[in-house]
């Protein structure tokens, strides 16, 4: 880093998330004047021009790249069109221990004045709850699933190379176009499809006047300074605003410009779920480039320069704030915005480039927690830049993730979809895949898969409330077999399954009619071709993904009960008591199922035979089924941190695992309970057929010596490779011992950059909460490649 962005850098880390009150109290203003006089997606759309038109413009000193989401850096919005939070929820915020967010006293009261007396049964998130079944309530006050939309818009959502070539005027030309093919005598559809046109139209619209007046603040700034080189710099910022994104870009710092303020414009125009994110930014950037270090306008110090002062941005957006269950599924002010590098080019060939290279080393010397970042691995893929991803991955940030670029492909090819755009997409957020530019791939929330198995060992009853959550499946006396058990469990999942989707159908409904998104429609194909919205269909691809969470856990727990129980003779019933007591009096008990039954990730096939078959069920009950966009409902395996709010509601469990402590994350194996080696916990994880998902997530801890010197590293790529040519689908590592995270939990404040993989995302240690703190300690660190 220069100067400039170190001294960027650690102003953007120095940052306090607070909340302010100007989006919100923008939104109200324009609603109590123009509700009812515009048809929903152009209000939508004036409203996006409305906030514009008046949000505050922030340009700092010294900044390359500029545009914020609030008035300031980590000055956070918010949306109470979606989500109208109350006095309390603000209050709590602010003093919460974990995720806090600062909230002046005047916001509160302009909330109490303004805000809440207008959307407080307005927002999308009371009209969710109001219109949703009794059965859907029950099921999720008892961790049954979470449901993202409750507080978050639809997102996860991935830009093609399309910007690159194509300004707004050329995206509102085509508009226009299909504007006039609108066949009113014969399409039912043709006077909404105007609606959400023009919307469209009007959307466009309002960035460019955004870059606009980002351009005048540049100019008054230049005209007052008497430094010459920053003068010259606010100068070329306000030609390159005045240019971008009306127009294509021409140049690498116009093309930068043009992706961040179409960022902007997403988490502006409503809180997509979560970001926005650049995709294959190497390739993307490539042209430029080359034509800037060409022409002699660029150096790759230059270059360099620009893209920290971009990594900044991303840094300096905290994610809006959450509140209850969707706080515990997903407690991070991180935003999951994603770069992926590297991959595969739409014909196929080796998609990694010099700008893969000096992106890592971007991502290696700034070492922020935004953007999260990640390598598509190919077989084509060379050694070299593989390696590169491995040594910043030594370094102990937990990122980039890796990922199993062929792999990726095939997933998508199962889905329908073309070659062209399989190859050109890739991951967003998380681990979930989707066809770049062209799809609304929307996540719906986690499903708890222990508390399935709790269930039908009770008969559907919920032995924490005494409360009959679910169907009858046969009292514990009953199920005197594992097929018993195994199609018990099946049974509550089904169950659940369908509440959780008809909830979903619900859910789409209501945002495809309430809650438009014309501006990020713009930017998906088909949408404007169609003339439909991205929440309502628009896109090429509509793919809607369930979590679910805890098959580790899970696994464990069936091999227990055939190992331990069934197969010693046990009562069941009565080990079910001592389940429900938390093996009080009964340590013994729980020592032997923690110590000697069969875990998955140790290459055992008692357990990884049924990992496979629960998969295998998972698989055919979920994915396929049509969700309300015509697309198709898939399974994920991720859990964010709700495997620790679904090991909460979770009593003690058959693998010998206490009351309430964290399930396993991801398609990882339960905490330390993987003894054979990094190897073991591969080819067990390799058994899952991971094409016929949407994403599994897979986190491995390795102590920092293991990976010394280039030997380290040459092992440890021959490690992934491998696990890729198992159709592995996505690996990350943290790279820290337990006695560091011990020393981090006693002294915080000499351990504040600290950085930890969690599950999909990297986060400050310090920041989570002790129950995540100590899951993460107790994930296995090997120290060994046997």
């Amino acid at each position: 880093m220069n100067e400039r962005t170190a001294r960027l850098r650690q102003e953007s880390l120095d940052a306090v998330p607070a909340l302010t009150p100007e989006r919100a109290l923008l939104v109200t203003a324009f609603h109590r004047e123009h509700l009812g006089r515009h048809p929903v997606p152009v209000l939508r759309a004036r409203c996006f021009e409305h906030l514009c038109r008046h949000k505050a413009v922030w340009i700092g000193e010294g900044e390359l790249i500029v545009g914020e989401r609030g008035p300031r850096p980590k000055a956070v919005p918010t949306f109470p069109e979606l989500t109208c939070h109350s006095a309390e929820d603000l209050r709590i915020l602010d003093v919460r221990p974990k995720t806090s967010y600062k909230v002046d006293p005047a916001m509160i009261e302009a909330y109490e004045r303004e805000v809440i007396p207008y959307w407080r049964g307005r927002s999308l998130r009371d009209q969710i709850f109001e219109v949703l079944p009794a059965e859907w309530h029950a099921a999720y006050a008892a961790g049954v699933f979470t449901e993202f939309m409750e507080q978050r818009a639809p997102g996860h959502t991935v830009l093609d190379g399309k910007i690159y070539g194509k300004g707004l005027r050329d995206f509102q030309a085509d508009i226009r176009a299909s504007l006039a093919r609108l066949d009113y005598a014969g399409d039912p559809e043709a006077v909404d499809k105007r609606a959400e046109l023009e919307a469209m139209h009007i959307s466009c619209d309002a960035l460019i006047l955004l870059a606009e007046r980002h351009a005048e603040e540049a100019e008054r700034q230049a005209a007052a300074c008497a430094d010459p080189v920053r003068r010259g710099e606010l100068e070329t910022l306000a030609r390159v605003c005045r240019r971008v994104p009306a127009e294509a870009p021409r140049d690498f710092q116009e093309a930068l410009h043009y992706y961040w303020f179409c960022h902007l414009a997403v988490i502006t125009e409503l809180n997509g779920w979560d970001a926005f994110s650049p995709g294959h930014l190497d390739q993307h950037l490539l042209p430029f480039y080359r034509a800037g270090l060409r022409a002699g306008t660029l150096t790759r110090e230059s270059a360099r320069e620009l893209l920290e002062c971009f990594f900044v941005k991303f840094n300096n957006h905290t994610a809006p704030p959450k509140v209850g269950v969707t706080a515990a599924e997903s407690g991070t002010y991180t935003d999951f915005a994603n770069i992926n590098l590297a991959g595969l080019l739409p014909d196929g060939s080796d998609g990694s480039n010099e700008v893969t290279d000096l992106l890592l080393d971007v991502i290696d010397e700034m070492h922020l927690l935004q953007p999260s970042s990640n390598v598509q691995v190919s077989r084509k893929t060379p050694d070299a830049v593989l390696k590169h991803a491995l040594r910043v991955i030594r370094n102990g940030y937990g990122f980039p993730s890796l990922f199993n670029a062929d792999s990726v492909v095939e997933e998508q090819l199962r889905q329908g979809k073309a070659l062209e755009d399989a190859r050109a997409g890739g991951c967003s957020g998380c681990v979930e895949v989707g066809a770049f530019g062209k799809e609304a791939y929307i996540l719906t929330g986690y499903f708890n898969l222990p508390k399935m198995l709790e269930l039908a060992l009770h008969d559907g009853l919920d032995p924490r409330t005494g409360e009959q959550l679910g169907p009858r499946t046969g009292a514990a006396a009953d199920l005197r077999t594992l097929d018993d058990i195994l199609r018990a469990f099946e049974a509550q999942t089904r169950h659940f399954l369908d509440i959780k989707i008809r909830g979903n159908q619900v859910i789409e409904r209501l945002y495809a009619t309430r809650m438009p998104a014309p501006f990020l429609s713009v930017l998906t194909d088909d949408c404007i071709l169609t003339g439909r919205d991205y929440n309502a269909g628009g896109a090429r691809y509509n793919n809607t993904f369930i979590q679910a969470v805890g098959i580790g856990s899970l696994t464990d727990a069936l091999a227990a009960l055939q190992s331990e129980v069934l197969a010693k003779g046990l009562d069941l019933p009565a080990f079910v008591a001592a389940l429900d007591a938390d093996f009080r009096d009964q340590e013994p008990l729980r020592l032997r199922l923690a110590n000697r039954a069969p875990k998955y990730g140790n290459d055992d096939p008692a357990a990884d035979e049924l990992m496979v078959r629960v998969f295998r069920f998972l698989f055919e009950a979920i994915d396929g089924r049509p969700n309300g966009k015509g697309g198709a409902y898939r399974l994920e395996m991720l859990p964010t941190t709700c495997h620790v709010y679904f090991g909460s509601v979770c009593l003690a469990s058959a693998d010998g695992r206490r009351a309430g402590e964290p399930l396993s994350e991801g398609i990882s194996p339960v905490q330390g309970a993987d003894r054979r080696g990094p190897t073991a916990v591969l080819r067990s994880a390799g058994k899952m057929d991971h094409v016929k998902t949407g994403g599994t997530l897979l986190n491995m801890k390795f102590s920092p010596t293991l990976l010394a010197g280039d030997a380290g590293i040459d092992r440890l790529h021959h490690l992934v490779r491998a696990y890729f040519k198992m159709d592995g689908h996505h690996v990350q590592f943290n790279v820290v011992t337990a006695e560091k995270l011990r020393e981090a939990q006693r002294d915080p404040g000499r351990h504040r950059d600290l950085i930890v993989r969690v599950a999909g995302y990297s986060d400050y240690f310090c920041d989570l909460s002790p129950e995540l703190q100590e899951e993460i300690i107790r994930r296995t660190e090997h120290q060994s490649f046997d």
